[in-house]
Parts: C-alpha cells; structure tokens; sequence
C-alpha cells in the first residue's frame, strides 16, 4: 500500500494499488467511526492531536497510527496498525512512577501485600504478534528492526502467539552488546532478555503476578526475578536491604507491584545505579536535560536519610556521586579539546551490513546522529554522535560565555 498525507484527516490520503482509487472519504470515516470508537476517544480530538504532532502516520509493516504523546487515557507509545478491513491496537507501556521513601509510602499507596520484583537495567521492549509477524517495538512506539531479530533469536515466541495472540509481552533487552543501554550481568552476558508484564493488547490490563509467571513458564520464556512477596506493614524493611544488596551487586532496583496488578506499580532504585547514570550522562552534559541530573541526586539525598547511614556510608555515597560527576565530565572536555567530538561506540552482532543499516536507519528515525563505524565478520561498531555536547564544549573552549 502507498500512502500520503498532510497534517490533518481531511488532507490524509489512502491509496488502494489494486483497485487505484484514494479514499479519502473512507479514511476518515474508518478513523472515526473504527479507531476513535475503539480507543474511547472522539474523532475531533483525534484529529486535533494529529494536527499538532502529537500524535502521527507513518508507514511500518502496516500503516501505522503513532501516539507520540499521552492523549487523554491513552499512553504515548501507542501504535495503531491498520488495514482496510482490521486494525491492531498495541497500547504504549504505562510510566511506572518512583518513591523516594519507601515508608510509609507502601502502606500508604498498597493494600494487604505486595510482590517484589528485580528492576533491571536495559531498555523497555514490548513485543507482539501483527498480521502473524512477531515485532518489537521501542518504548516511543518504533519497530526496532534489530530488536525484532535478537528477540525470536533468544525465545521461542511463535508457539506463545499462537495461543495468546491477544497479548502483548513487556520485558527489557539486557547486556554489554545492547546497543541503547549497555550493562553487564553475569547471567545475561552480551545479549539477553527478561520479561516483567504480559498486557492485554487493546485494553493494556496486566495479568497478575501468579498468573503471569506460570503462564510464562508454560512457555519456558524468561521472566525478571521475583525477590519475594511482603505485607505492606514489613515490606520497607525488607526491600530497603534487597536494594542495599542488589546496588552492592552492580544491578539496579526493584518494581513493587500488587500482587493482583490493580494497582499501579512503583520503582525504587540503588544508589550505584543512580551513580552509573549520572557518570554515563555527565560525559555528555549538554545532551541530557537538567532535570535528569537533579532527580537523580535528590534521590540520593532523601535514600542516605531513610537508610539511616554512618558517617563512614554517607561519605561513600558523596564520594560515589563526586566522582560520577566530575571525572567523565573532565575526560570529555579534554578529548573535544584536542580535538574529538562527544560519541559513544556500541559493538553489535549481524548477519549482513544491510542489516546493520537497517538499525543506522532506525536510529535516524528516532532522532539520534549514528553511523557505522567499522563492518567485519558479522559484527558492527556503530557510533552515536553527541552533537550538543560538541559544539557547546567547543564554544566555552573558544571563549564562549555560559
């Protein structure tokens, strides 16, 4: 199928190649009376999002409808895949909001218990089956070409979607050869993936934690750990030395869940993971916002008081967060100086060089300057660009004021 449009429905084109007529009349009718009806929203307000961007086509295996921001009850990341006759509605991964103290926030926002699992570091994948082809899709709502490969690589998948086409596997891609978020776990080595929800497709409900799990195993597909299921009135105590020793491990945190999945979620991460993070962004200052550096020390601050920590911890803790600052900054401004640009290189593994271009040109789509750098014997070393970063540090180098 060919098509074109402009901003708005009534400017929106659809082309049928056998019968070679544009439709214009019958897209809008089928936006309206089709996908407004089955998202619960009207068609005007549809069409108002559209008009200001936040909500766009673009062509996949399907025409697809993007939701490039939250519109009403309906989450960013959303994707409408289209057909004459059929559309799949894949509903975009909920924000799970973080607590900076764990008590008495948990008796607070749970009811009876509550199910701890392993938040690890890697990034969100939701993974489905449309016109009978398994994708992956990016947290913004793009088939990742590379990830939609790996993913059938690691899992057998076809026998899950063949049973529960209806549903929508969420998980995070994991290890060092991740080509978004690279970290290293013992089990998971250069590639991997675990899976923490499995969604209904249209609605977005999530199984339970029980059901979820078994059905999961059923299918021998991999699944985050569960560290354990708590009462609400012990469960600070016990998740504050789970994350205390997931942090001295190297990993990241945990998600605290309603064992039942009726209510939402929270997040609560390590110290190390928030030093990591802050180390990673401050080699690239002027490409992350400031928001992101100060969340992640106000964490910090509101953690060392609920943790009750000595003097000898809390001056660990200053040191960590320091050093996470300063030193990636400095290597950064010394390499741009003479004469390097901000970049980071990422080693992925692939069948072809196409296929390592397909990925360049799904990095292009989201926004991010890449290229590959280097093709040899199924591996690619792709190098992103850092391009604020860049010219910002060479112009305070230059004399430039701040």
């Amino acid at each position: 199928m060919d098509w074109r449009r402009n901003n708005s429905l009534k400017n929106f084109f659809f082309t049928c190649e056998k019968c070679a007529f544009t439709g214009r009349l019958y897209v809008e009718n089928f936006l309206e009376k089709k996908i407004a009806k089955a998202l619960g929203i009207s068609h005007e307000r549809l069409e108002r999002a559209i008009r200001r961007r936040g909500v766009k086509f673009y062509k996949s295996i399907r025409p697809v409808l993007l939701f490039k921001k939250d519109l009403m009850h309906i989450e960013s990341g959303t994707v409408v895949y289209i057909t004459d006759d059929k559309l799949e509605i894949i509903r975009g991964f909920p924000k799970i909001r973080r607590t900076l103290i764990l008590s008495p926030t948990i008796e607070k926002h749970f009811k009876d218990k509550v199910a701890v699992e392993e938040k690890m570091n890697g990034y969100n994948v939701r993974i489905a089956s449309v016109d009978s082809k398994i994708i992956a899709l990016t947290r913004g709502g793009y088939l990742c070409p590379f990830t939609t490969r790996k993913v059938q690589e690691f899992m057998d998948l076809e026998r899950f979607f063949k049973d529960n086409p209806n549903f929508v596997i969420c998980g995070e891609m994991l290890g060092t050869a991740n080509p978004y978020v690279s970290h290293y776990y013992p089990e998971i080595g250069k590639l991997g993936f675990r899976i923490f929800d499995v969604r209904e497709k249209t609605t977005n409900r999530p199984l339970p934690i029980k059901e979820k799990r078994k059905l999961l195993k059923d299918y021998d597909l991999p699944m985050v750990r569960l560290l354990g299921t708590f009462p609400v009135e012990k469960a600070a105590e016990k998740i504050k030395k789970i994350v205390k020793r997931l942090g001295e491990e190297g990993r990241e945190g945990v998600v605290i869940k309603d064992p039942q999945m009726e209510l939402p979620p929270i997040k609560y991460t390590a110290s190390q993971a928030h030093a990591n993070e802050i180390k990673y962004a401050f080699n690239y200052p002027f490409d992350f916002g400031r928001a992101f550096f100060f969340s992640r020390v106000i964490r910090e601050g509101f953690q060392a008081y609920e943790m009750k920590e000595s003097e000898d911890e809390l001056r660990e803790r200053a040191h960590r967060l320091g050093e996470a600052i300063i030193y990636p900054m400095v290597k950064t401004i010394k390499e741009i100086a003479e004469g390097g640009v901000a970049h980071e290189d990422t080693t992925i593994n692939v069948s072809s060089r196409k296929e390592a271009m397909e990925f360049i040109k799904h990095l292009h789509a989201l926004g991010v300057s890449a290229t590959i750098l280097e093709y040899k014997d199924g591996k690619a070393v792709i190098r992103r660009f850092h391009q604020a970063t860049t010219d910002r540090t060479k112009n305070f180098l230059e004399g430039g004021l701040y």
